[in-house]
């Protein structure tokens, strides 16, 4: 039942958060100038290797929340592909953390979006009750001290330039 109420209000979120445009830095990421410690997390992506956050410090990492039904979620996978092919290389981490669905519905999904960076399963949605998500997808940037900068609600074009200058500053 906490399952269900948990999606039925992130779909809310999802619907009164529509995708953004970026036009503005300002619309790209919202910065988080009290920058909270990011909340530690242990999960199996689709290949069935655990990742921990805190096995990431001294790296920026990008913590996606996202779901297949979700349209902006489906909308912004391909930027972050392309995202993470240029930051991958220069050491910044990107994670998507798929909310309560089961391997075969994200291994489906891959099919029309693959994905080369790890999507992680929180199948009992345990870890998104941790983070103060308000909607899908939900983003944050964490820096290399393990703490929360910026944050995305609602879907991003990952690959503009000004938005991978944002997070490159954090190296």
């Amino acid at each position: 039942m906490r399952q269900q109420l948990s999606a039925t209000l992130l779909l809310l979120c999802s619907l009164l958060f529509p995708p953004v445009q970026a036009a503005g830095t300002s619309q790209l990421l919202q910065a988080l100038p009290e920058r909270p410690k990011a909340g530690d997390f242990q999960l199996t992506d689709l290949d069935g290797t655990e990742h921990r956050l805190s096995s990431y410090r001294g790296r920026v990492v990008i913590v996606n929340f996202w779901a297949t039904w979700c349209p902006p979620c489906r909308e912004e996978m391909p930027s972050m592909q392309r995202a993470w092919e240029l930051l991958e290389p220069e050491g910044v981490v990107m994670l998507a953390i798929n909310i309560g669905e089961d391997e075969d519905t994200i291994f489906q999904f891959t099919a029309n979006f693959p994905v080369e960076f790890p999507l992680l399963l929180d199948q009992d949605s345990a870890t998104i009750q941790s983070w103060p998500v308000r909607g899908l997808p939900t983003t944050y940037v964490v820096d290399p001290q393990g703490r929360l900068v910026y944050r995305a609600i609602g879907g991003r074009a990952w690959d503009d330039p000004a938005l991978l200058d944002m997070v490159r500053a954090l190296k």
